[in-house]
């Protein structure tokens, strides 16, 4: 459904998008992710048509995107992080400028209006100014828009940022219900949804493509790697310097101290080993100090895991347009 080659965006000298390939196959749910100014809205903006590529090429649905622009976009649906909706129109009134905006015919478009508001739950607010929401049912309004055109292909930017729990959980039965007719890119920074969701993932990072594949298939690169979390009491430099001597064992973050102030510090820290011994050489380094510990416990390597391990460089600059490529405004699209 979607296939991209050596995709690369630069803003003046900085290159944000570095040469990205991969393809989404039609019918799955794939987790696109990386650490912030990774790329990740970068590459979105490209491939929904709203920023032109430094170079490379976007084909979505067998269109290419680059010489036949508007046909591409009437094949996506695109949820932005933060949709540019217009608060003073009414939220029916809304999608059916947008169904307009999109070419569908007028004897589909309230029937279309219809379902979509019933599918992203904002049915119940149809008539209410959309700057009058709440943000959570802004952000539901933004998923209507996607979907209103009944797109093969949507492409979701945080879809659930802003909601409660309750519609998050709702959300993520629609995007797995949608997923049975659709292609859905779902990005996100929430790991245990792209577990719980994607048949497959890409992980980006300072613009390139640094893995892809089923997240099982994933955490099986870390398969015998021990993660190990500790809380305990005393000086964050102590524990600094008991965990710094450890051979085999990598502090995956820095040392967090959670209350207390000197000796009284309350520190939380997650380290890494493929020792399956590791554990108890930890403990033993704590004691050995003379730092109170109350809390180690091991478990096996999860997806977070796979993405901090991939992702744990210098962070990279922001994945912001810079002076000379001004941010497109995604609501004003021409069909």
């Amino acid at each position: 459904m979607i296939e991209v080659r050596d995709l690369t965006k630069h803003y003046g000298g900085h290159e944000a998008v570095k040469g990205l390939t991969f393809e989404v196959p039609r019918g799955q749910i794939c987790g696109f992710l990386g650490p912030n100014g990774a790329g990740k809205s970068t590459t979105l903006r490209m491939l929904t048509g709203f920023l032109a590529p430094t170079r490379g090429s976007i084909s979505i649905g067998g269109i290419d995107a680059l010489e036949q622009p508007l046909e591409a976009r009437k094949a996506l649906g695109y949820m932005p992080e933060a949709c540019p909706l217009y608060p003073e129109m009414r939220v029916g009134e809304y999608l059916r400028y947008r169904a307009a905006l999109k070419g569908l015919p007028s004897s589909e478009v309230s029937g279309r209006v219809e379902a979509s508001l019933k599918q992203a739950s904002v049915d119940d607010v149809a008539h209410r100014i959309i700057g009058q929401l709440s943000k959570g049912y802004r952000q539901r309004v933004g998923l209507a828009d996607a979907l209103v055109a009944d797109p093969p292909l949507l492409v979701l930017d945080e879809p659930t940022a802003g909601l409660d729990p309750n519609q998050i959980r709702q959300v993520r039965e629609l995007i797995t219900e949608l997923s049975k007719n659709k292609t859905v890119l779902l990005s996100t920074h929430i790991l245990p949804e792209v577990e719980a969701l994607c048949d497959r993932v890409l992980i980006i990072h300072e613009g390139k493509l640094v893995s892809e594949g089923e997240p099982t298939t994933l955490r099986g690169q870390m398969a015998g790697r021990q993660v190990i979390q500790l809380e305990g009491r005393g000086a964050e430099a102590a524990f600094q310097a008991a965990l710094d001597g450890l051979e085999g064992v990598r502090l995956v973050d820095a040392i967090r101290v959670v209350s207390g102030t000197g000796d009284a510090q309350v520190v939380r820290a997650r380290l890494e080993s493929d020792d399956p011994d590791a554990a108890e050489r930890v403990f033993a380094a704590v004691a050995a100090a003379g730092l109170a510990l109350r809390e180690l416990r091991r478990r096996e390597a999860s997806l977070e895991d796979v993405f901090t391990d991939l992702t744990t460089t210098d962070e990279a600059a922001e994945d912001a347009p810079a002076e000379d490529e001004p941010k497109t405004d995604e609501r004003d699209e021409e069909e």
